[in-house]
């Protein structure tokens, strides 16, 4: 008990002897004033206060200083402050602005604001100019909050925060820091090294605040949130917004600011409300106060977004430089409400930096070493804005409980209320824990894997498992075994297998697997269990085709460069025939079962193969072009390049067969590429082609099989790897095949501007498909379909019209998308 309350004062100590300017800003009637924008005068040495009106500001030289404070709505107040050895304490009280109407001439035949939102849209690109280029410190702070947090969740027990809520069930999720430096320029090249980063109750965490992902340039047409949103002061902007003239003011310097209403036109849209101040003659951004709703950015989760920030201007350069950005969100769902906010600085900027071609590279951000090891001492001296006594609470509550959580005591005591075994458990599944050790092995019950197929009947599924972890280098070793009864064949089968990742770097990774197992002819499992089940039982559509795999393989892949994945797989295996076993239905009626049999459905004594051995290896390489990463102590984490496509190239060779006609070569090529449209939605492309060599009389189950669907039922959040009315084996081919699947989601930006349609928050789809092979017609499909449907917060569902042609019209279809179905998978 001594030692917690010796660190707590230790904290306090050095908390209030380090900074040079420190104090409180309130207003007139003594309420606290958070996230005021304080710099000093023609600096770019800035800081905000906290929640509670508190800041400190450190500036390193004595003498005298002017310090500027600047809140919207607030007179900008300006204090000369002396400094010597010893910090100073200030108060400061900001008066309400007074917005007046007279100083922007008023034409009677346009709105005054629009004439200011032209000027702004025409001096953007000029005023963007100013900050294309510049070094920066950055600090950036999260903190995430639950509030009357449910006990229970769909009837389950709601306890994973029970440690860290208060009697009322609300409390801090998570609290984090960064300090780093950056170098930008525009649009989109950043460099980034953390020079600090702290998370509550993980004295080895890493937070995931950085200057990149929070980078939203008003001058800019598009935010990039989970969609694009409109600027306000956008090229196009006049076609989403309204503007309103609320009044103008003048700055310290006497430099006229316009405070404008921004409205959008449909609040369907990936719009935002509230206000932006321009300055006069410059037209620059002096700051912004907006707001968005979740179903406007299409995430259901979130209730509302709010956006702030705050140019402070430069005399000696002329430039207005944002300096402070706050965010604030609500979310909630399943009765847990959620609440946050992230509040970032920007300052010493370095304005036309050196920046040479070896600048910017494909690392990103970095951290420096020990970043996350840093003292508390350390952080009272670079800390720009002070913790608030909730935070600090929070920071010592944590750094106690991951004490005591860490303790072999305090794990194994919640092993074992983890591990105690009951005897639903039995089907539902069981895992026991060793958290100390970090080890765990779990055992995978049968009830959720309960499926049904004609060859097998109903079939149970159970897995056991033992899992050993790395959590500090994010490794693993598993080794595990599968056990599968089908209770109509009255067989069982099992496979074994062995899994260990080497490091988070190169994401090396082996694998090595063995056993019995039942597979469809499409390696890529185009129907899945629960889809079958349906479909068999209550429909009669015994879609599914299996065949006996008795195998050996071993798998490794990773990272050969930065963007380069290369991995190889060998297998040996003896394949054999299945046929029907059942004919058992839930839904009565006349229609017979078709066979096993993809090749021949009518068939029930014939078999598309017949039992033979084979060793298949092949090699794939993947090129992620222009790929960007961060690395961090624990691992190496990649970006993709929107602007460039991914290139994959494989080789197959089949060889020691049991005869010679089942040996093969096979090349194949894929090109993946998604490319974001503005605030149109984005396009998807997926284009593969192959070619057999040797290949006349291989067997069936080494043909190229293409992912149709009969059912339909849609599973993905996209289209772009099936055909939505293709039979599953029709075209399947031993020669050469090219297929294009190309799909564009508009985002809503159509759906959300038709009358009454654009309620449903919903995002038109169309997609084109085409496949061509050897002595066959070239196949096509146009679809056009509705995705982000649901109910309220949950949108889990899409529905597409497909129409199919083939030497002409061939059929249509409706494809009804059930992405929930995953979760069950």
């Amino acid at each position: 008990m001594f030692r917690k309350l010796l660190y707590a004062f230790t904290l306090l100590l050095t908390t209030i002897s380090i900074a040079q300017i420190k104090g409180k800003v309130t207003d007139e009637k003594g309420n606290p004033l958070p996230f005021v924008n304080i710099f000093e005068e023609n600096t770019y040495n800035g800081t905000t206060t906290n929640e509670q009106g508190k800041f400190e500001l450190n500036i390193r030289i004595s003498g005298n200083h002017t310090i500027i404070f600047q809140y919207l709505g607030y007179k900008t107040a300006k204090q000369v402050v002396t400094i010597d050895k010893t910090p100073v304490d200030i108060e400061v009280v900001l008066a309400e602005e007074n917005i007046i109407l007279n100083e922007v001439v008023i034409n009677p035949k346009d709105n005054p604001a629009n004439e200011i939102i032209r000027k702004a849209i025409q001096n953007k690109k000029e005023n963007s100019a100013k900050t294309a280029k510049y070094k920066a410190d950055f600090y950036s702070r999260g903190i995430f909050r639950i509030k009357d947090a449910p006990k229970t969740i769909l009837g389950q027990k709601f306890d994973f925060f029970d440690e860290v809520l208060d009697s009322t069930r609300s409390g801090i999720l998570y609290l984090s820091e960064t300090v780093s430096r950056i170098t930008f320029q525009k649009p989109d090249k950043m460099k980034e090294v953390i020079v600090a980063s702290k998370v509550s109750g993980n004295d080895n965490g890493f937070s995931f605040n950085n200057a990149a992902s929070v980078n939203f340039d008003f001058y800019e047409n598009y935010l990039p949130f989970e969609i694009n949103v409109v600027s306000p002061i956008a090229d196009n902007a006049f076609n989403y917004y309204k503007y309103q003239f609320e009044g103008s003011f003048f700055t310290e310097n006497r430099q006229q600011i316009n405070k404008i209403k921004v409205i959008p036109r449909r609040n369907t849209e990936p719009v935002m409300d509230g206000y932006i101040y321009i300055v006069d003659d410059s037209y620059a951004v002096y700051a912004v106060d907006l707001s968005i709703k979740g179903n406007q950015m299409q995430t259901p989760a979130l209730d509302q977004l709010n956006l702030k920030q705050s140019f402070s201007y430069n005399t000696n350069s002329k430039i207005w430089v944002k300096n402070t950005q706050t965010i604030d969100f609500v979310a909630g769902m399943l009765s847990i409400k959620l609440n946050g906010r992230f509040t970032y600085v920007y300052s010493n900027f370095e304005f036309e930096p050196e920046i040479t071609k070896r600048t910017f590279t494909s690392q990103v951000l970095a951290f420096e070493e020990n970043a996350n090891k840093k003292e508390d001492a350390f952080w009272n001296t670079i800390r720009p804005v002070p913790l608030t006594e909730e935070e600090t609470t929070d920071y010592l509550k944590k750094d106690v409980l991951q004490t005591k959580k860490k303790s072999q005591t305090y794990l194994d005591s919640i092993d074992n209320k983890r591990n105690k075994f009951r005897p639903m458990d039995i089907l539902n599944g069981y895992s026991y824990r060793n958290s100390f050790k970090k080890w765990s092995i779990d055992y995978d019950g049968p009830l959720l894997s309960t499926s049904f197929n004609t060859v097998q009947g109903w079939r149970i599924n159970a897995g056991l498992s033992y899992t050993k972890r790395n959590e500090e280098k994010r490794t693993f070793t598993r080794i595990g075994s599968r056990f599968d009864y089908g209770f109509s064949e009255e067989k069982i089968r099992a496979t074994a297998s062995f899994a260990h990742k080497f490091n988070n770097l190169n994401n090396s990774f082996l694998s090595v697997n063995a056993g019995s197992a039942v597979s469809q002819f499409n390696p890529g499992n185009p129907i899945s269990n629960i889809v079958n089940t349906v479909s068999t039982l209550f429909f009669k559509n015994n879609f599914m085709k299996l065949y006996e795999k008795n195998f050996a393989s071993a798998f490794f892949g990773r990272e050969v460069v930065n963007g380069f994945y290369m991995n190889a797989n060998i297998e040996y295996s003896e394949r054999k025939p299945l046929y029907n076993t059942t004919d058992y239905t839930i839904i009565k009626n006349t229609d017979a079962y078709t066979s096993n049999n993809p090749l021949s459905p009518f068939d029930e004594t014939s078999a598309a193969i017949e039992k033979h051995n084979l060793v298949k290896a092949n090699v794939l390489m993947r090129f992620n072009f222009g790929q960007k990463y961060w690395s961090r102590p624990d691992g190496k984490f990649n970006i993709p390049n929107d602007d460039y496509p991914t290139l994959s190239l494989g080789y197959e060779k089949g060889l020691a067969a049991s005869d010679k006609n089942y040996e093969y070569d096979l090349l194949m090529g894929r090109v993946t590429y998604e490319v974001t449209l503005g605030n149109k939605g984005f396009m998807q492309m997926n284009l593969k082609a192959g070619k057999f060599f040797n290949a006349d009389n291989i067997s069936f189950v080494d043909y190229k099989h293409f992912n149709g669907n009969q059912t339909h039922i849609g599973q993905t959040d996209s289209y772009t790897n099936v055909f939505n009315l293709l039979p599953y084996y029709a075209a399947s081919t031993n020669d050469s095949y090219f297929e294009t699947h190309i799909e564009h989601n508009d985002k809503g930006y159509f759906m959300n501007k038709l009358p009454l349609l654009k309620h449903l928050q919903s995002q038109l789809v169309l997609g084109f498909h085409n496949l061509s092979v050897p002595d066959r017609k070239p196949y096509q499909e146009f679809s056009i379909g509705l995705d982000n449907l649901g109910f309220g917060k949950f949108k889990f569902l899409r529905v597409d019209y497909v129409r199919s042609y083939q030497n002409g019209y061939q059929g249509d279809g409706v494809v009804f998308g059930l992405k929930f179905l995953n979760v069950l998978e």
